[in-house]
């Protein structure tokens, strides 16, 4: 595969991360989108549906991991990346999740700003971020 076609389907993995950061709000539930907008260290948990939230998360994250596993093996083509990849991504799942489900199931306003974050890398491609600089440098070395 030639350069132009690596970065353009590069580019375009990139364009659907984005898209699914900017319709966030109509492809998926989640309460806490508009809670964590506001002002969410003053103002109390919203009503929400665990299994329904756990599901959309579960997507979202899949759908994010799936396009930086494409993004890693475009930008990187070798495959022992992508299963050591695919491992750090399934390792994070279950390790995040389960603070994750805690934190939904008994929501207090001291743990708010902790929980935002352990969300955050459940739902945005955060993984992708660390990992790309680290497999670069990785590569660098070899």
């Amino acid at each position: 595969m030639n350069k132009i076609v690596t970065y353009s389907l590069v580019g375009v993995l990139v364009l659907l991360l984005i898209l699914i950061r900017a319709y966030e709000h109509v492809l998926f539930y989640d309460p806490y989108l508009t809670f964590f907008e506001n002002d969410y260290l003053y103002i109390d948990s919203p009503r929400r549906e665990i299994a329904k939230l756990v599901l959309n998360t579960t997507f979202r994250f899949v759908l994010n991991s799936l396009i930086s596993l494409g993004i890693l093996y475009l930008v990187f083509k070798d495959k022992s990346i992508i299963k050591f990849s695919a491992l750090i991504y399934g390792l994070a799942y279950v390790l995040l999740l389960i603070p994750f489900l805690y934190f939904v199931v008994n929501p207090k306003q001291e743990d708010y700003y902790l929980f935002f974050n352990i969300r955050r890398f459940l739902i945005q491609p955060i993984i992708l971020i660390l990992l790309l600089p680290a497999f670069y440098y990785y590569k660098l070395n070899r």
